[in-house]
C-alpha cells in the first residue's frame, strides 16, 4: 500500500478558510525544531507547531460542545473563549503561542481549523463569519 504524502512540502493539504473565500496550502516540516506547521497564504508564509494538531483537538474534545474561532492578527486582541485565544494562551499546552513567526503569529483560528477538518478530528462551520468548530 502506497503511503499517504499529503502534508509534504511537495504534496501540502490544499485547505480553504473557513468563509471559503481563500484558498492556501499547510505542510508539515518535521525537520524543523519543533515541527511545524507552514501555512503559505498568498505571498505571506505563517508557521505553527505542529502539535497544535493534536492539543487543538485534545482541547476541543476537553469542550465537548462548539466553540468560537475569533480568528485575528497578532496585533489584535482575541476574543475570550475563541481558538484563537486558546492558541495564544499561557494556559495552553505550550504557555502561550502556537504561532512562531514573530508579527504573523496570529490567525491560528483562521488556518488551524480547516486542517482539523481535513484531518477528520473537528466539524467545522462555514459561514460567512462567526464560525464555530468542535471536535468529531
Amino acid at each position: 500500500m502506497a503511503q499517504d504524502t499529503t502534508g509534504t512540502k511537495d504534496h501540502p493539504w490544499v485547505l480553504r478558510t473557513p468563509p471559503g473565500t481563500s484558498e492556501y496550502t499547510m505542510y508539515r516540516d518535521g525537520s524543523a525544531d519543533p515541527p511545524t506547521l507552514v501555512c503559505v497564504v498568498g505571498t505571506t508564509t505563517l508557521t505553527y507547531q505542529a502539535r497544535a494538531v493534536e492539543d487543538l483537538h485534545a482541547m476541543l474534545k476537553e469542550v465537548g460542545d462548539w466553540v468560537p474561532l475569533g480568528a485575528a492578527d497578532e496585533q489584535k486582541p482575541a476574543k475570550e473563549g475563541t481558538v484563537e485565544a486558546w492558541g495564544r494562551s499561557a494556559d495552553n499546552p505550550v504557555g502561550g503561542w502556537y504561532g512562531l513567526r514573530k508579527g504573523y503569529r496570529g490567525r491560528f483560528g483562521m488556518y488551524l481549523p480547516p486542517l482539523l477538518e481535513a484531518l477528520g478530528l473537528a466539524e467545522l462551520e462555514h459561514n460567512p463569519r462567526n464560525n464555530r468548530m468542535r471536535a468529531v
